[in-house]
């Protein structure tokens, strides 16, 4: 019985590994022919039952860490990409694309780090008004989207970056952006920096924020909602007016009539 056992034993170890192998083809077909990156969620759903993606794109990208493309994981998604070392082989000259202006890069930034934010937070950080072009700019080159609107009278929209920026920017996970100690390192910031100065710590969660609603959520602040609660109905202002006109002619009527001049 013991032999039986080690035979039937065997034999599951055998096509256990039969279906990993069919798996990891699987999968490397999938990320070869696939047009943008994928998330684990839709390989595993074209993966053999009992089956987990990670374990596969983790061997998958160990496999192909020497080679001429690596297998690299950009935000929740994973992809081919030629191996940096080899990139000058496939550069070609071309025209150089518009670069974004100052006003532009610095809004970016402020995104990046401080997201989800709205134009008036952004505003505040940058200490000056921007464009409406600016924000459009940054919304075509799909580095920046619209996240939702925060829980907050006018109901502003929220902005966030894109797996388009980590893409370019050649970034795992947005918490790779450098820190203070790394952005001091490359000397970015001159001269002393103010008492408590600091740069936040990146966030993309896809979900919204406990402050945020969608974008076509329903208006928890209706117009007029907050002119009716920050004072008295206005026809107790009129009122008040009118009293005080009412009061200031009973003074004129109680004064003393002017005396006659000489001659009248």
């Amino acid at each position: 019985m013991a032999e039986v056992a080690r035979l039937f034993a065997m034999e599951e170890q055998v096509e256990h590994a039969e279906a990993v192998d069919e798996a990891v083809r699987i999968v490397e077909a999938l990320l070869f022919a696939a047009a943008e990156p994928l998330d684990e969620k839709q390989i595993g759903e074209r993966l053999p039952e009992g089956c987990k993606p990670g374990p596969i794109l983790e061997a998958l990208r160990t496999h192909y860490a020497h080679r001429g493309v690596n297998l690299v994981r950009v935000g929740r998604k994973w992809t081919f990409r030629t191996a940096a070392d080899l990139g000058w082989l496939l550069s070609r000259e071309s025209n150089e694309p518009r670069k974004l202006s100052k006003p532009a890069l610095e809004t970016l930034a402020i995104i990046a780090y401080h997201q989800p934010t709205t134009r008036a937070e952004i505003e505040d950080v940058r200490g000056v008004a921007i464009s409406k072009g600016t924000l459009d700019v940054l919304l075509e080159t799909g580095w920046v989207r619209l996240r939702g609107r925060r829980r907050a009278p006018g109901r502003p929209v929220t902005y966030g970056t894109t797996e388009a920026f980590l893409l370019h920017f050649g970034l795992e996970t947005i918490g790779d952006l450098p820190g203070l100690d790394e952005l001091k390192g490359a000397g970015l910031f001159d001269g002393r920096l103010p008492a408590g100065f600091g740069v936040p710590h990146p966030k993309d969660d896809p979900e919204l924020a406990e402050d945020e609603d969608p974008l076509d959520g329903p208006d928890l602040f209706p117009e007029g909602a907050a002119e009716a609660s920050a004072g008295a109905p206005e026809v107790d202002v009129e009122q008040a007016a009118g009293d005080e006109e009412a009061a200031g002619g009973s003074e004129e009527a109680s004064g003393d009539a002017p005396e006659p001049r000489e001659g009248e």
